[in-house]
């Protein structure tokens, strides 16, 4: 009889132990599958959206992405007319400075971005309906209703990512045709305020801003969120989404250079809502935006109110784009700005807890001044983005510093296996 029991007692545990190194078997071979080496994208196409051979097109990400009630996409980017013969007159600073004479470019699509009006862009699109003036509240065209799909918001302002950066809003009520005077968002007594064209609507009908407060001496961003008030014309400040400090140092240093050229932990915030209602944000990090730069994910389960770190989905890579897609699985897009240059992606399967490989969607860059992507899901499975690029293969390249070809649009269709 006792004979018998050991042998039960032995297959019992005998069975418990196999399941027990079944289960690790599963989470090592989970782990494993992170450090797979990055892949081409399958199925990749890609195009050129927009390109003159006398401008500097960029940043599609911070200037304006939308989808219309009636399934258009308009994409809004940069545009200053350059000359390619010199790498000083391509460098960022001096871009910067050129405010008075910048235009806004705006680009439709159809067909769910896979062509686009590159030959008949609209320019300067949120000045149409208004004198370019500024309001102190906007009023005269409230109530708004952001559940409405014909309502659009532009979230941008003056003096971007600097200690005096102060932010306005825009909003059309037809889909982009017009546009409300400027409206300066209060500072609720930030340092600061920069906005990059980046907001969400709550279920309720709320519509989230998500934009960045830069320190007095410019050296410490830190999202934030800015809610609707009822009537939908006034915003106010809503919750931090970060520490106030980076608590490792990791974008710390002994900086030299421009706020644009610096190391900065949080910033760029881009969030979507999954169907249980949590919030996802996607944040940029970096210690030099020439190619050491990363993207992080916060989340928040109580509609923006409190935040917390969810991971970090990529050694390098920033800023990212994410997109849900319709079997549920999110996607990042994003800028890769160190050797072989490009736009690369990565896939959750757990709702961004974890991300598997790289897919290298392009590497034929010609510099580290790529990037700033918008994604979508083209139809089930098929991933679209739209950011700027230089080309390694362009007829012309700068010679020193910037290297690289003219900074167009373009845009990339994959497939996500």
């Amino acid at each position: 009889m006792i004979e018998r029991r050991n042998i039960l007692i032995s297959a019992l545990t005998g069975t418990a132990l196999a399941s027990v190194s079944t289960l690790a078997s599963a989470k090592k071979s989970a782990v494993i599958k992170k450090y797979l080496p990055a892949r081409p994208a399958k199925d990749a196409d890609h195009t050129v959206v927009y390109r003159r051979e006398d401008e500097f097109c960029s940043w599609p990400y911070t200037m304006g992405f939308w989808e219309t009630a009636d399934g258009d996409f308009l994409q809004s980017f940069l545009s200053l007319t350059v000359v390619y013969d010199d790498p000083n007159n391509i460098n960022h600073d001096n871009l910067a400075a050129r405010a008075t004479d910048r235009r806004m470019v705006t680009v439709r699509s159809k067909d769910r971005g896979r062509t686009w009006n590159g030959d008949n862009p609209i320019i300067n699109m949120l000045d149409r309906g208004n004198d370019g003036g500024a309001v102190e509240k906007l009023e005269q065209i409230a109530p708004v209703n952001y559940l409405d799909k014909n309502v659009l918001i532009s979230n941008f302002g003056q003096n971007f990512g600097k200690p005096d950066a102060r932010t306005y809003i825009q909003i059309s009520k037809d889909s982009g045709e017009t546009w409300s005077p400027k409206s300066f968002l209060p500072l609720d007594g930030l340092s600061s305020l920069t906005g990059l064209n980046s907001y969400l609507v709550r279920p309720d009908g709320r519509c989230l801003l998500f934009m960045f407060e830069s320190a007095e001496d410019g050296w410490n961003r830190r999202p934030l969120v800015y809610g609707s008030l009822d009537g939908g014309t006034e915003f106010r400040f809503m919750s931090f989404i970060t520490p106030q400090h980076d608590p490792k140092a990791e974008a710390s240093g002994d900086w030299k250079t421009s706020h644009a050229f610096g190391g900065h932990r949080w910033f760029y915030p881009r969030a979507i809502m999954l169907p249980n209602g949590r919030i996802l944000c996607t944040l940029r990090c970096q210690r030099d935006p020439r190619g050491t730069m990363w993207t992080e994910v916060y989340k928040s389960d109580d509609g923006g109110r409190t935040w917390g770190f969810l991971s970090r989905l990529n050694d390098w890579g920033a800023p990212g784009s994410m997109v849900r897609m319709s079997d549920g699985r999110l996607v990042v897009v994003y800028g890769y700005r160190l050797p072989k240059f490009g736009i690369r992606a990565v896939v959750s399967e757990d709702e961004g807890a974890t991300w598997g490989s790289e897919i290298i969607v392009r590497d034929d860059g010609g510099s580290w001044d790529v990037g700033y992507p918008n994604a979508y899901e083209v139809e089930p499975g098929r991933i679209g983005a739209i950011y700027y690029f230089n080309s390694k293969d362009d007829p012309m390249q700068v010679v020193g510093g910037s290297k690289g070809g003219v900074r167009h649009i373009a845009r990339s269709i994959f497939t996500v296996d």
